[in-house]
């Protein structure tokens, strides 16, 4: 029971993150821009990615 506060804090996290790429894509759709992700585009994401993704397995891993 004392894991339910962080499981409704990532639930949170996650569906705002699906709203604001939802928003970004909309708002480039909407100016008529292509949707492209580049070699700078994931110079941004993967250490953004990353971290997460190995935070997350050693919370699994230790839990």
């Amino acid at each position: 029971m004392q894991d339910s506060i962080f499981i409704i804090f990532i639930a949170f996290g996650c569906i705002w993150l699906l709203m604001g790429v939802t928003g970004w894509i909309v708002f480039l759709k909407s100016e008529g821009e292509e949707i492209r992700i580049g070699k700078w585009g994931l110079i941004v994401a993967v250490p953004i990615i990353i971290p997460i993704v190995f935070a997350l397995i050693i919370g699994v891993l230790y839990r």
